[in-house]
């Protein structure tokens, strides 16, 4: 069986069972039945109960008056996120910064959570990362039909309609494309990440592996920034007037 995290144990303890029948109704067999939760997958349901909760704390505290420190947060999250947006989509990018806003805290808080003792970066494991590609594809996609109905589909024909035979077949690759590199992106610097601490602190585990931390961070700020600007780069190419 799979080394498991303290919550991870938990959550199989509690639910293995409910999840195993959940699994096998669907004709998928766990690999381990008796703790078919993953670690990955922990990790990602306490950062979305954590984020769940914090945005519930912050709907129901609102003010014009006298904002507290957890809204000033949120605001100045989306602020960055709607200016970002402003610049790449234009004047009607608000409609997109709440998905916008949502992924990148996702991302970041899994991220991020590696570096608490006993929890480990979900994005560390390639099925998340693919997960958060999946998700910008679809959206982006689904907001170009949104935008363009189905005129949307020019943008896979190219400039000249005796190119489309050609272009086509191209387009296609190079958004399929963008998944495999927002996703290798994100796992690989993840993973490297975590393993370069690990081994610090099991080699000297006071004092340096500190620095390592702080790059740790440095790290998971730098690829929710870029997996978050290349979203919305791609949202642009499917809402733009242009094409």
């Amino acid at each position: 069986m799979h080394e498991q995290l303290w919550f991870t144990a938990i959550l199989n303890r509690l639910f293995a069972g409910p999840v195993t029948s959940l699994l096998l109704a669907f004709h998928i067999k766990p690999k381990y039945p008796t703790a078919p939760i993953s670690n990955s997958l922990a990790m990602e349901l306490l950062v979305f109960s954590f984020l769940l909760i914090s945005f519930l704390l912050v709907r129901s505290r609102l003010s014009v008056d006298r904002p507290g420190a957890l809204q000033h947060a949120f605001e100045g999250v989306e602020g960055f996120i709607q200016n970002q947006s402003d610049e790449i989509i234009g004047h009607h990018s608000e409609a997109y910064t709440p998905f916008l806003a949502a992924l990148g805290l996702f991302i970041l808080f899994c991220n991020l959570i590696g570096v608490i003792p006993g929890f480990e970066s979900p994005t560390a494991v390639a099925v998340v990362p693919l997960g958060c590609a999946l998700c910008a594809f679809a959206y982006y996609h689904a907001q170009g039909f949104k935008h363009a109905g189905i005129g949307y589909l020019k943008h896979f024909a190219g400039p000249m309609p005796a190119l489309a035979p050609l272009m086509i077949p191209i387009e296609l690759i190079s958004h399929l494309a963008r998944v495999l590199s927002l996703t290798i992106r994100l796992f690989a610097n993840m993973f490297a990440g975590d393993m370069v601490t690990l081994v610090f602190f099991s080699l000297v585990p006071i004092g340096v592996p500190i620095v390592f931390l702080g790059l740790h961070v440095g790290v998971s700020l730098l690829q929710t920034y870029i997996f978050l600007l290349l979203t919305t780069v791609y949202l642009s190419g499917a809402v733009s007037e242009e094409h």
